[in-house]
């Protein structure tokens, strides 16, 4: 049976400094698919017009979009806990003004997917709980009216929290929200194991990240980012689960390299790329 996931690169990754650059980089990966960052089409530092063009003559799909929110401090965990996704005030009035650019221009390019960190979930019940649910499905809506589906990015929290904010029964409804896994960030934030997580929230998986990393040997900080196959995440689970997902008829599981740390980048993704195929066409060649 053919294999529906398709394999492609972050855009942001490869840190290009227009669309033609990051073609020829993804072409270097060896690659023909990507997720892109919106955030340089919604600034208008890049043309989507060219964007789409280049994409075209280089035979280049683009899978999905990516926004960030405004203001995000990644310095360490507690201001990213504060200035992440969508619970700072001030700028929820641009994060939505930014939401909305980003879903008339995914409709252009042509995809049905974007995703975001919608910041860490406060507890449930609260009334910052309530502020930040309503907001996530406020921006859905932005995508949904497009034909897009919005997805969240993992790792802030434990699996069992995102599912039990997902599946509430309270208003708002989140039901049309999906979620990209990202295994490395579970194990950045210590937010439990990547191969329980996955199992966990399969049903709401719509796209995954391919990255790897340690855990931390301090609590309160970072784990580290390190290049695919020499971190923690188990990847022969990891793409067992994949394959499983990939032929519900809903959508098939896409698998998006990520790369956000190193000198380089290219290299790694390769290295990435390759350990990827080793595991799809092992899965292939079983069947």
């Amino acid at each position: 049976m053919e294999i529906s996931t398709k394999l492609g690169v972050c855009s942001w990754s490869l840190q290009a400094q227009s669309p033609s650059a990051l073609a020829q980089a993804i072409q270097q990966c060896g690659l023909n698919a990507a997720q892109v960052a919106l955030d340089p089409l919604i600034d208008g530092d890049w043309d989507l017009e060219e964007l789409i063009t280049v994409f075209k003559d280089a035979q280049i799909e683009c899978l999905s979009g990516m926004i960030t929110t405004v203001g995000e401090d990644y310095t360490s965990l507690e201001t990213i806990k504060a200035t992440g996704g969508l619970r700072p005030d001030e700028h929820w009035d641009e994060n939505q003004r930014r939401a909305t650019r980003a879903a008339d221009i995914a409709k252009e390019l042509g995809i049905d997917l974007v995703t975001l960190h919608a910041g860490f979930i406060p507890a449930h019940g609260t009334d910052e709980y309530r502020t930040i649910t309503e907001r996530i499905a406020a921006i859905a809506d932005l995508f949904t009216r497009q034909g897009i589906t919005l997805a969240l990015e993992t790792g802030q929290e434990h699996a069992q929290d995102v599912l039990k904010m997902l599946n509430s029964s309270d208003a708002p409804d989140l039901s049309t929200i999906g979620i990209n896994f990202d295994p490395a960030n579970m194990i950045l934030y210590a937010m439990g194991d990547p191969a329980q997580a996955i199992e966990l929230l399969q049903d709401r998986i719509v796209q995954v990240h391919m990255k790897d990393a340690t855990s931390t040997t301090t609590p309160g900080t970072w784990g580290a980012e390190v290049p695919a196959g020499e971190g923690e995440v188990d990847w022969a689970h990891f793409f067992r689960t994949i394959e499983r997902l990939a032929h519900r008829v809903e959508r098939p599981i896409n698998v998006i390299i990520e790369r956000e740390a190193g000198e380089q980048r290219i290299e790694d993704i390769i290295r990435a790329r390759q350990l990827a195929e080793s595991h799809l066409h092992k899965q292939a060649d079983t069947e």
